[in-house]
């Protein structure tokens, strides 16, 4: 394994080209020519797919080269153009690698849409009117309900896999010829459109550059550390950031098989395809472990030890989570932390060798200069809060540009302003604090959420938790914290004052929370993330 320290001393883009990249960013490239026809030797796989009811399907790269190449045919008969948008409200399911390699082989750029979108979330994505202004959306039966409740929605092709009538997908696909030349794009060119999940605000597009395939490529490699011989599991949506780079583009971009799961999140489910397939690289959301953690060791035991590594992105990693899974399943389970805008930054990397200290979400991804400013742009001393920042112009693989059709209050002369609120130590590791809007101040403190949630997941009683601030007169705002419980234990005064009494002994004094609401679940946007400011909303 290679030293963290020393991996990148130089890190120049056409060294990395070289090694990732079949054609060059000044020079031209198609991302289903990277991410597709270069690995079609051999009968390669893919994509291993395991349908709801676990029926499974295998594809090859050389049939999504064929499939590919008739959807960009296909394409051309809608009038699609180079850098026009397809938007894609697609499950998981093979016919989703199908319209996102098709629409790039056409040199187009491909929107994913999550399926949990109602309309009034599509139309704000896909329109004209502040949307994408999409040329074609391609859904399945399922959803396509939806659209008709869509003002200005874009002309739809439907997939259904029941069925065979003549305007459907996979019926038109076949009657266009199975060759179609990779439309050449450059480096700044966009090739996916994504909105950002609306955590704290309106969401905002974010133009993906085809120059995004080298971050990607260097965060599978490095971060997930994926090798050849791994059976590798991203369970993250490919609707949303995490999923749509590191499952839909990063494996392929490898030339590595990818895993889809067409069905909802459950435990149950989840083990059994790790078992099953044989899964060794686990990607997912803080949520999903979280969920394996409170099901118990037994359910675990199935794929204790089957696991070399697993990662978790999306929200902060609690540590007791990475210490459960270590004595559970006997894997290490690292934290990576990353936005839509940036794609991974900071990592606990498997595939480099560096100190991983407990709680920290690790060090900066080779190519990325981050910092922590105060509120005049200077960077703080160590151990002290303050906002994560890239530094644009000395960072080699940084792309982000600003926002589709929005303004960018967080691009500040050379820095981005990531919003969070992060704390770096002597070392140079990261620890996340909070959202910049989610600290609180209570009596002279600013308290940090992700610390004291971390305090209350270590007690047994507790699945999930999630903290806010809530106003006070005399404290100016006071730890309040929503509680959901695991099977067997109720809410009572007695397990409250246990509860406070365990952040007091474990955090500290003053960030207990004064404050403990009992619910049966927390608000979350359809990607998993806790919405903070619904519960704020509750106070």
């Amino acid at each position: 394994m290679r030293d963290y320290y020393g991996a990148y001393r130089d890190l120049r883009i056409d060294a990395l080209e070289g090694q990732f990249l079949q054609g060059r960013l000044a020079g031209g490239l198609n991302a289903c020519a990277e991410c597709c026809d270069r690995w079609t030797a051999n009968g390669r796989v893919a994509l291993q797919w395991i349908g709801r009811n676990f029926d499974r399907q295998t594809l090859t790269y050389a049939q999504l080269q064929e499939q590919s190449a008739r959807f960009a045919n296909l394409l051309s008969k809608h009038q699609v153009k180079p850098g026009d948008v397809v938007a894609g409200l697609l499950p998981r399911i093979p016919e989703l690698l199908t319209v996102m390699l098709g629409t790039w082989r056409a040199g187009a750029v491909y929107q994913p849409l999550f399926t949990a979108f109602g309309p009034k979330a599509i139309e704000q994505r896909v329109t004209a009117e502040g949307g994408s202004g999409a040329k074609l959306i391609v859904t399945d039966s399922a959803n396509l309900p939806k659209l008709g409740e869509v003002p200005g929605c874009p002309p739809v092709l439907e997939v259904d896999r029941s069925r065979q009538e003549a305007d459907l997908l996979a019926s038109l696909l076949a009657r266009e010829v199975a060759t179609f030349a990779p439309v050449n794009r450059r480096g700044d060119d966009p090739f996916v459109l994504l909105y950002t999940s609306g955590t704290t605000g309106h969401p905002k597009g974010v133009l993906y550059p085809l120059k995004m395939l080298l971050p990607v490529a260097v965060y599978m490699r490095d971060g997930l550390d994926l090798q050849s011989s791994d059976c590798f599991w991203n369970v993250a949506d490919p609707g949303w950031a995490y999923g749509m780079l590191y499952t839909g583009i990063g494996p392929l971009l490898l030339g590595h098989a990818t895993t889809m799961y067409e069905g909802p999140f459950a435990v149950d489910a989840t083990v059994r395809v790790i078992k099953e397939l044989g899964v060794t690289n686990l990607a997912a959301a803080p949520t999903a472990y979280r969920m394996m953690m409170a099901a118990g060791p037994e359910a675990m035991s199935p794929i204790v030890a089957q696991l070399r590594v697993a990662s978790s992105a999306g929200e902060p990693l609690n540590p007791e989570i990475a210490r459960w899974a270590e004595r559970v399943l006997k894997c290490p389970l690292k934290d990576h932390y990353g936005q839509s805008e940036t794609g991974m930054l900071i990592n606990n990397h498997h595939g480099l060798r560096h100190r991983v200290k407990e709680g920290s979400a690790g060090l900066p991804m080779p190519g990325f200069s981050v910092e922590v400013l105060d509120d005049d742009l200077k960077p703080v001393s160590p151990d002290t809060p303050g906002i994560l920042a890239v530094n644009r112009s000395r960072s080699t693989l940084n792309t982000f540009a600003g926002y589709w059709r929005a303004q960018s209050p967080n691009l500040r002369g050379d820095w981005y302003l990531t919003g969070d609120t992060m704390m770096r130590d002597a070392d140079g590791h990261f620890f996340f604090v909070g959202r910049s809007d989610d600290i609180i101040t209570s009596a002279g403190y600013r308290i940090g959420p992700f610390d004291v949630e971390s305090a209350l997941i270590e007690h047994a009683a507790v699945a999930e938790v999630a903290v806010v601030g809530k106003p006070d007169p005399e404290r100016t705002e006071i730890v309040k914290a929503f509680v959901v419980l695991r099977h067997g234990y109720a809410p009572s005064d007695t397990l409250t004052a246990e509860l406070q009494q365990h952040v007091r002994t474990r955090l500290s004094a003053h960030a207990f929370p004064r404050e403990i609401a009992f619910v049966p679940e927390l608000p979350k946007t359809p990607s998993g993330k806790v919405q903070r400011f619904i519960l704020r909303q509750r106070n």
